[in-house]
């Protein structure tokens, strides 16, 4: 008999994509000089006033984010998505977290990709997102986190 997991109503996901881990060497008049780890201690933080938790992940490889969305559906609170480049590429991430039902999804782009070039103005995930923020450097993470209490603390009411 397979059991499914109970979902950790405090823990989010936060997932980021292909070559967020150069982040701090990699185009820093884009990105800033602010590493993944500066980001992730920043979501720490900011989750622990409303008594959430994260698990911060990243991977360079399609397929890793579409098992770690799997895992966020039956597992997570909520996920926090970073998808660079496949946010304008991929219909399977997209499909992936068009699976996790009811599940609050913000997406979060470090540069504003309506500034940038035309091929990155559309994204597959927003249409799916429960909240989109771009161009706010790595604050953005935080404002994603702010934003994802108030959305659980929301459907709790």
């Amino acid at each position: 008999m397979t059991t499914t997991p109970m979902r950790d109503r405090s823990t989010i996901m936060v997932l980021n994509g292909p070559n967020l881990n150069l982040l701090g060497r990699r185009q820093p008049e884009i990105y800033g000089t602010d590493t993944l780890a500066d980001i992730e201690k920043l979501v720490a933080e900011t989750a622990a006033p409303h008594g959430l938790t994260t698990d911060c992940r990243q991977s360079n490889h399609e397929g890793q984010l579409i098992d770690w969305i799997h895992e966020a559906r039956e597992r997570h609170a909520a996920v926090i998505i970073n998808p660079a480049g496949y946010s304008h590429t991929s219909v399977a991430l997209r499909d992936a977290l068009a699976t996790c039902d009811g599940l609050p999804i913000v997406e979060v782009h470090i540069s504003n990709i309506h500034q940038r070039e035309t091929f990155r103005h559309h994204s597959y995930v927003s249409a799916l997102a429960s909240g989109v923020i771009a161009g706010c450097g790595v604050q953005g993470y935080a404002f994603a986190v702010e934003r994802v209490a108030a959305l659980l603390t929301a459907a709790r009411a």
